[in-house]
């Protein structure tokens, strides 16, 4: 079992999006007093490069000393967000998704850029955010777009296990930067897309949408009663998961889902709606797995 003192790690590639990463990560570590753990994984060339100009140790160590640069000015942002923080860097022999998912083991959080260093790498940033909502074994967030300051938090409810886990760090968060939770839950998605299913017309929308709000405060009472201090605001939308978390989200300082659920959620982060996610969140996206 992960201690209090469990640290925030964040994968660093020499990108400013991971510099990015670092900075949102060291004001969490600031808001928890946990410390943060900088990492970077590589892997040698086994082919490509000829021999007679670097060896395979030359190599290494070219590859390294780069690392360790990267690093080192990582940890400078770092300590310019957050001086009171410690830091902590390991330069590994491992790929990037897998050293990560090991890391995740003994993390709080993991934290990524939204792009690495050429649009192509940047692609891979998405796909190992993904990986790591898979696999991991704690919440991964996902660093893109614009935090606004007094915003809420936002998060995706559907009554799921990976739901509650999403509230509990949602909550969590609110009450940490002291600003208001905005929690949403949407109908059902083949009720918005049939537009000539007999259901359309049968369905008496005014009490399914009671029905869904009463779930929604259902769900949300034990959390309201944990954090007092929280502001909830409660939005129940006829609408697509994603599209009413991106159109928050433009408002929000972080936008919280579970790694998959039922319902208007189910498959979030399996599919283009995870994309639409991980890709496009118009500020800090956060994933959260329920506790094994």
């Amino acid at each position: 079992m992960k201690g209090p003192d469990a640290p925030v790690v964040v994968g660093v590639d020499g990108s400013s999006s991971a510099l990015a990463a670092v900075k949102w990560a060291a004001d969490e570590c600031a808001r928890h007093h946990v410390p943060l753990r900088l990492v970077h994984g590589y892997s040698l060339p086994v082919r490509g490069y000829p021999e007679i100009i670097m060896t395979g140790n030359e190599i290494r160590k070219a590859i390294e000393d780069q690392s360790q640069g990267w690093l080192a000015e990582a940890v400078a942002a770092a300590r310019a967000a957050a001086p009171d923080v410690e830091v902590t860097t390991e330069v590994l022999n491992d790929s990037g998704t897998h050293l990560l998912i090991q890391e995740s083991r003994d993390a709080r959080l993991v934290v990524l850029g939204s792009q690495g260093l050429g649009n192509v790498t940047g692609l891979l940033v998405g796909s190992t955010a993904l990986a790591l909502a898979a696999h991991g074994k704690c919440p991964t967030v996902v660093v893109r777009g614009t935090s606004v300051p007094d915003g809420p938090v936002v998060v995706g409810v559907d009554g799921s296990p990976t739901s509650e886990a999403a509230l509990a760090f949602a909550f969590e968060a609110a009450s940490m930067r002291g600003c208001p939770l905005t929690a949403i839950m949407c109908w059902q998605d083949f009720m918005v897309e049939s537009a000539y299913s007999a259901s359309r017309f049968t369905v008496d929308w005014g009490q399914v949408e009671g029905e869904e709000q009463r779930l929604l405060a259902q769900r949300l009472a034990g959390w309201q009663e944990k954090y007092p201090d929280v502001a909830v605001h409660r939005v129940v939308l006829r609408d697509r998961p994603v599209r009413a978390l991106l159109r928050y989200g433009a408002e929000a300082q972080l936008v919280v889902v579970g790694s998959h659920g039922h319902g208007g959620f189910a498959g979030m982060l399996l599919g283009s709606t995870s994309q639409a996610l991980v890709y496009h969140a118009p500020c800090p996206l956060a994933i959260v797995r329920p506790a094994e």
